[in-house]
């Protein structure tokens, strides 16, 4: 039995209102709320926010002497149409690629690595 349910999804970032436009852009979530220092996404049953955080260090994935703090994979329809659309609108893609048949791994504007990735059947 859940003790509970998952209710957001939080980033860090210098610069909460850009992530949150890319995040925005990349998933079609409605902002409901926006400021210097939060942004929250609506998405189905759950929220994204993004927090300003001062002196914010990005991964540096795939190494690890600064380790991601999150992963996100997102279901798509198509990778190569997914990668340019993730790329026009802030993304950019790392030299190293473990399955790019199966998955992309991008960056988001504030450096947090996610994976463009069709679902199993």
């Amino acid at each position: 039995m859940a003790i509970g349910r998952l209710g957001a999804i939080a980033l860090d970032s210098d610069d909460a209102k850009m992530l949150g436009r890319f995040y925005r852009d990349l998933l079609d979530l409605e902002v409901v709320y926006e400021s210097e220092e939060l942004v929250a996404l609506k998405a189905d049953g759950v929220f994204v926010t993004v927090e300003r955080v001062l002196d914010y260090r990005p991964p540096d994935w795939p190494g690890n002497a600064i380790p991601k703090q999150i992963h996100l994979d997102v279901f798509v329809d198509d990778l190569d149409e997914a990668e340019g659309a993730a790329l026009a609108i802030g993304a950019r893609k790392p030299q190293t690629q473990p399955a790019p048949a199966k998955w992309r791994v991008l960056l988001d504007p504030s450096g947090h690595p996610f994976c463009l990735t069709i679902p199993a059947s």
